[in-house]
């Protein structure tokens, strides 16, 4: 079963950076969509950034130009590399497998990590 884990979070201060891996074990004959979320306490889950199967990438306006989203060759792992953090990057960050395998779609999710950012 494909079960995304995310690595990397931690505390930093405003300015700072962190880099967020999400690894999972995937199929080789199915393809994935990988997307990053994060929910801040007290609100709803929210879009972060995406990379799909064919290499598209999307990011929130409010991340653009400060985070950069990537994966390893095997596309096995995705990344999310936060720079220039700010106290409102703080939540829980989360990523999302969407497989699909002969036109077959299921979605996995991780448990999160942990960003923490003071001002």
């Amino acid at each position: 079963s494909v079960q995304p884990k995310e690595f990397g979070g931690g505390s930093v201060q405003a300015g700072g950076s962190l880099n967020l891996t999400c690894a999972a074990s995937v199929y080789r004959y199915c393809s994935y969509d990988m997307t990053w979320y994060r929910q801040a306490p007290g609100k709803e889950r929210e879009f972060v950034s995406s990379i799909d199967s064919d290499g598209k990438i999307r990011y929130a306006d409010s991340v653009k130009g400060r985070f950069t989203i990537s994966q390893d060759n095997d596309k096995i792992a995705v990344y999310l590399q936060m720079n220039n953090l700010k106290p409102e990057d703080t939540g829980m960050y989360y990523c999302k497998f969407e497989e699909d395998c002969d036109s077959t779609w299921e979605t996995f999710w991780g448990q999160g990590t942990q960003v923490i950012v003071s001002s």
